[in-house]
């Protein structure tokens, strides 16, 4: 019974985390051709359209790394499902860094040098 319970959790973070890119993708577009149609400077929208975008992939990533992490280890822990789970996580870990790296525009670790330096005037639209 308690198997199955998790096995319903699971499914149900899953379809959460999809629901969450979902929501995210057609946010972003509704910003996006509201920030064109006010004649916003287009180079701008599209960045934001994409950061945006982005945001919505990312939490969505994270719901469904949950859902994974749930449905492997608590439902069924055995050694090839935590490989499987493993391998998972890693590419979606990567997915996910490669995401935050295109919406900062500069690897984690140097973020906060980067808001420094742009806070000061120092640093213009640089990508690091």
């Amino acid at each position: 019974m308690i198997n199955e319970m998790l096995h319903g959790i699971a499914t149900a973070v899953e379809i959460g985390g999809v629901a969450v890119i979902l929501i995210g993708a057609i946010s972003a577009t509704w910003i996006f051709l509201q920030r064109t149609r006010v004649r916003e400077a287009w180079p701008k929208a599209f960045h934001q359209y994409r950061a945006n975008l982005g945001r919505g992939i990312l939490l969505g990533l994270e719901l469904l790394v949950a859902a994974d992490i749930i449905g492997t280890v608590a439902v069924e822990p055995t050694i090839d499902n935590l490989k499987v789970l493993g391998l998972i996580v890693l590419i979606r870990t990567f997915l996910s860094f490669s995401l935050q790296v295109e919406i900062d525009g500069c690897l984690p670790w140097r973020r906060r040098a980067v808001e420094a330096a742009g806070k000061n005037g120092s640093v213009g639209s640089e990508r690091h």
